[in-house]
């Protein structure tokens, strides 16, 4: 750590920030001689179930922030990084510090959703020199944890839309995580009206894939959050943004099922950490409730409800 600083300068501070389920996150002020001082973030990959894939998501962290720098996309600025623990004792991330916090609230919700479409589709539009590696997919039809009490039909169906192979796409730079815990927003004023992004952090899991792919994952994020019908409403702001989907229904709904059910994976810790947030509603039980109202949405919507083109003539809807 000590390496990065300028001459004369020294840690005068430390501040661990909540929020991140797989590293810790501290807030490091540094002072120098003349009394100023600047902040820092370090990010290090502690817990051995996720050092094992540390170099892989610091690596491509580096990549990212690298890629992005000068683009117009806010993200913190790359200090320094030690993915294999080389020069510190945890695989570790440097970077600088960026104004604003998360919400995760509902009040403001309405405004929010078309400015994280906005800043989706300037992500999306960033063409990198050298492609990130390939999406994950993050769930089987195997793998998928069916809620107690869920509408076993709509499970069942949505479980089979996975089993058959992806469509084919045009890919994009993907966050691959981009959903409203790591963005953050301006909150100086108390109107929700005048809110901004501020920074997109977390770049762990950039990837290359389909566009639809990270409008699903924020979708789901926002269904759970939110209430279902948050996640379709995304779908239609990214394309209000200038977006482009799939045109057609299926291969909008396999994208928007898939990120949906790997969600049915992670109900537990994510929900903890909402709670941990300021959402103490969100319940286990709640979000496996609105996760299966979210499913039976999506089953259920039709082209109207996503907006896509009518097919030509003679053309089936798919």
């Amino acid at each position: 750590m000590n390496r990065q600083l300028e001459d004369g300068e020294r840690v005068v501070g430390t501040e661990v920030l909540h929020g991140g389920s797989t590293a810790e996150m501290r807030r490091l002020t540094v002072g120098a001689p003349d009394g100023s001082t600047r902040d820092l973030v370090l990010r290090s990959f502690v817990a051995p179930c996720h050092r094992e894939r540390a170099e892989d998501w610091l690596g491509r962290e580096v990549g990212a922030l690298t890629v992005l720098a000068g683009t117009g996309v806010p993200v913190p600025g790359l200090v320094a990084a030690d993915p294999v623990a080389a020069h510190a004792e945890h695989p570790s991330l440097l970077m600088t510090h960026m104004t604003g916090r998360t919400v995760l609230n509902d009040e403001g919700v309405e405004t929010r959703v078309p400015l994280l479409a906005r800043q989706l589709v300037a992500i999306h539009a960033v063409r990198p020199a050298e492609r990130p590696p390939k999406y994950e997919a993050l769930t089987t039809a195997d793998t998928v944890v069916t809620p107690a009490g869920a509408r076993t039909a709509a499970w069942a169906a949505a479980i089979d839309v996975i089993r058959g192979p992806a469509p084919p796409y045009e890919g994009r730079f993907l966050h691959r995580d981009f959903q409203p815990g790591n963005v953050l927003f301006d909150v100086g004023s108390a109107d929700p009206a005048g809110a901004r992004i501020t920074a997109v952090v977390d770049w762990a899991a950039a990837s290359w894939g389909p566009a639809d792919l990270d409008v699903a994952h924020c979708s789901a994020n926002l269904a759970l959050l939110h209430g279902p019908e948050w996640g379709l409403r995304f779908a239609q702001a990214y394309e209000a943004a200038g977006g482009v989907l799939a045109a057609a229904v299926s291969e909008r709904r396999y994208w928007l099922v898939r990120d949906a059910l790997a969600s049915s994976e992670e109900v537990r810790p994510v929900s903890r950490t909402w709670r941990e947030a300021g959402r103490p509603e969100l319940t286990e039980r709640a979000v496996e409730q609105r996760l299966d109202a979210y499913v039976t949405a999506l089953m259920d919507a039709t082209a109207d409800d996503w907006g896509c083109p009518p097919p030509q003539a003679g053309e089936p809807r798919r």
